[in-house]
């Protein structure tokens, strides 16, 4: 019954909502994987002393453009002794639970796709189907490498979900909401109200909460990188160890779809923590198109806010992969189990106690 409206809708506005849903991919998150993998080629440039791509366009900025059609037109090998079903789907799963994530992620108050109250545990849930993809994937290319690097992205990943949902939980406690709109509007106004800093808790509440949203913060954001396989956690395609880990054998498209969907995953975890801690698409300082009662720009402002947070983030996930070695595996996994657990639980208690004052 609730979405009967679904059985009247006519070819052209299946159409419509079809091209519509693919604006998304487009318009923000193709450009910004080009964009991204220029970036983190110079910036690993700059901190190493040397200049990155320069020769295709000025200062190189055309490279990952040529980059991807070589990809396209590359031929598309499938191994002969792999299970060429789960092979070919494993790329697209991978990418579907990338892309699904942007669904109910709010670039500002107008630009959202999905309003749904349960905006968190869908990003969660959505995602999970990465896991079962890269599993799929090493699976199925009947490679050593390639299955070793998927036993390890799947219990790094799962391991690392525990301290990310206790920090989840410590907001739905503070906030009573699990919509990420209703999480940005609350943090409304200016950075004072952002929940890193107390959010709307007032006076000794507000000053016992800032050390733990800190920490809190601090321990997600270590979190969701081990999620999406960034340095020191890469241990998953380790190329010293496992050639390339769980995408070994995928060459032309189907690589290019493992690696579009690592940089949207990249932007996906860095737009989460923006919006649980730094205001999401709130400005830190009011909005010009209020003072100046020029109204349709305060949609153009929030987007702005929105990615330039999301996009300093992701500039930290590259920052941290050209300074900080790799971890081992008995490394990575006692980081989580005996520190981050630990502390992430501790935290939601004391939070709590905190919120009943």
């Amino acid at each position: 019954m609730m979405y009967d409206w679904l059985y009247n809708l006519t070819g052209s506005e299946i159409l419509a909502m079809f091209i519509v849903s693919l604006l998304p991919l487009f318009v923000f998150i193709l450009p910004f994987a080009l964009l991204a993998v220029l970036a983190e080629r110079k910036v690993s440039a700059h901190m190493q002393d040397r200049l990155g791509p320069m020769r295709t366009g000025y200062h190189g900025i055309l490279q990952t453009v040529a980059d991807i059609f070589k990809l396209l037109q590359k031929e598309d090998l499938v191994p002969r002794e792999t299970d060429k079903a789960l092979f070919n789907f494993a790329p697209l799963l991978v990418f579907i639970g990338s892309y699904a994530a942007f669904a109910a992620i709010p670039f500002s108050g107008f630009f959202i796709g999905s309003k749904i109250e349960l905006g968190l545990i869908f990003i969660v849930g959505v995602t999970g189907l990465v896991v079962a993809g890269i599993l799929m994937a090493g699976w199925a290319s009947n490679n050593k490498y390639s299955l070793l690097g998927a036993m390890r992205a799947a219990a790094q990943i799962i391991s690392y979900e525990i301290p990310t949902l206790m920090i989840i939980l410590m907001i739905i406690m503070l906030t009573g909401t699990l919509s990420l709109y209703d999480l940005s509007e609350l943090q409304t106004a200016y950075f004072w109200n952002w929940l890193i800093l107390g959010g709307p808790a007032v006076g000794l509440q507000k000053i016992l909460l800032i050390p733990f949203m800190i920490m809190g913060c601090l321990i997600i954001y270590t979190s969701t990188l081990a999620e999406v396989n960034r340095t020191p956690f890469d241990i998953p395609e380790a190329e010293s160890e496992l050639v390339s880990g769980y995408h070994t054998e995928y060459s032309g498209m189907k690589f290019a779809m493992f690696f579009l969907a690592e940089y949207a995953n990249m932007f996906a975890v860095s737009a989460i923590v923006a919006i649980l801690f730094f205001g999401g698409y709130q400005s830190p300082f009011g909005y010009l198109g209020n003072t100046l009662g020029w109204t349709w720009l305060v949609p153009i402002e929030q987007f702005f806010w929105f990615t330039s947070k999301g996009l300093f983030f992701v500039f930290v996930q590259m920052w941290l992969r050209w300074t900080l070695p790799r971890f081992r595996v008995d490394q990575l996994m006692a980081f989580c189990w005996k520190y981050l657990i630990p502390f992430s639980f501790v935290i939601l208690l004391l939070v709590g106690l905190i919120a009943l004052m």
